[in-house]
């Protein structure tokens, strides 16, 4: 008889509840214990052994969006260098420096990896470039704006499985939707009294306003949302010195002075400052020097890098092919085009249930989103297709 055969299910499910117990021992009074993790539904797997969001890290690794990170535009798109970041690589240094943190003020390391590895599974293709295309198309379509944090819920909750989703936990899925990394804050408190019903109500709203502010329910929520800054900021810096479009020299002398001017020392120096401040705390803070500082470095990247004309000579095409698509795939949905890629490629044994809770302009928002930078290119006509240049 094979090891795993010995050990009967009621032995793992006593495992598990020591799991749990040993959470109430080792954990912060403020981290959130897996023992009360909210699904919509329990079924077989939800019962099992495993502890909740481990369970959910192993669907998120396992789904298709994940999957589909390898391809997907951080900053720099249509740059063939295969020393830059892509977006696969940015959410397991979200995930690594989140965990640090977490380690540090006694939270549960699950979770924050859930979140993490979940956070921008919605990204679409081209990056935050495509997400703006992608929005403007949305609300002309009438089916509000499009990002990227909202993106993440609607594939995890209901296209993943052939629009079944994975049944994530509240938290979960709370902390994905609530990542907002771009925002700057000194002092992030969770915001706890939450249900399956405002997280609902929150995206509803957040497609309306994208300018409404989100706050995570736990403090790994908040976790993460602080290293999704802290592992973008310093690698950005670092690929635009390796393409020449910055120089280190460049980078503000009152920001390195707090900072440092490599990607190492400024993850090493946020990630110190924030377990200094936050230890002990019902939230998160950096000192006041060091959030300057990192604002400031925030604002160098924005006029430097992020807005540089040099990385956005594509951009014209790239919403030229967006506008494309989208209004192809409609056309293609109305008349039940089978020949189209949005039907052989995403909607080929969908549930009934999935089809008819959504009309066709979020069907194809669905699809276009899913992309890979490469299927998206694939998918226009040849002679229109943007060509990735070698730095």
């Amino acid at each position: 008889m094979e090891p795993f055969e010995q050990v009967s299910v009621p032995e793992l499910e006593r495992l598990r509840q020591a799991l749990e117990k040993r959470e109430e021992y080792i954990l912060a009074a403020n981290a959130t214990l897996s023992s009360t993790a909210l699904r919509k539904k329990m079924g077989r797997a939800e019962h099992g052994y495993r502890q909740a969001f481990s369970l959910d890290v192993d669907r998120i690794l396992h789904s298709m969006a994940y999957t589909r990170y390898i391809d997907k535009t951080q900053v720099f798109a249509l740059i063939r260098n295969d020393h830059i970041t892509h977006r696969v690589l940015h959410v397991q240094l979200v995930s690594k420096i989140a965990r640090t943190i977490g380690r540090f003020l006694r939270l549960n390391e699950d979770l924050i990896e859930a979140i993490a590895l979940g956070h921008d599974i919605g990204h679409t293709p081209f990056g935050h470039d495509g997400e703006k295309c992608l929005s403007r198309l949305c609300l002309r379509a009438g089916i509000g704006h499009f990002l990227h944090n909202i993106q993440s819920i609607q594939f995890l909750d209901r296209v993943e499985r052939k629009g079944r989703g994975w049944n994530l936990c509240l938290q979960t899925l709370d902390g994905i939707l609530c990542h907002d990394g771009e925002i700057h804050n000194t002092i992030l408190e969770p915001d706890r009294d939450k249900s399956f019903a405002t997280l609902e109500r929150e995206v509803a709203e957040k497609k309306q306003n994208p300018q409404l502010q989100l706050v995570p329910m736990t403090m790994e929520g908040c976790v993460v949302r602080m290293a999704d800054t802290i592992a973008y900021i310093g690698r950005d810096l670092e690929d635009a010195i390796r393409l020449g479009i910055i120089r280190r020299a460049d980078i503000p002398r009152r920001v390195c002075r707090v900072l440092g001017d490599t990607n190492g020392t400024i993850v090493y120096r946020l990630v110190t400052d924030i377990i200094l401040n936050s230890h002990g705390r019902d939230h998160l803070a950096f000192s006041p020097e060091v959030s300057a500082a990192l604002q400031g470095l925030k604002s160098f990247s924005m006029e430097r890098i992020y807005l540089n004309p040099e990385i956005k000579s594509h951009l014209g095409q790239i919403e030229s092919l967006f506008e494309l698509l989208f209004e192809q795939y409609l056309k293609d949905l109305e008349k039940d085009n089978r020949n189209s890629a949005i039907f052989t490629g995403f909607l080929a044994d969908m549930s009934q249930d999935y089809i008819e809770a959504h009309v066709p302009a979020e069907i194809v928002r669905d699809f276009i989103a899913g992309m890979t930078d490469r299927y998206f290119i694939e998918q226009c006509p040849e002679q229109l297709r943007p060509r990735a240049v070698a730095r």
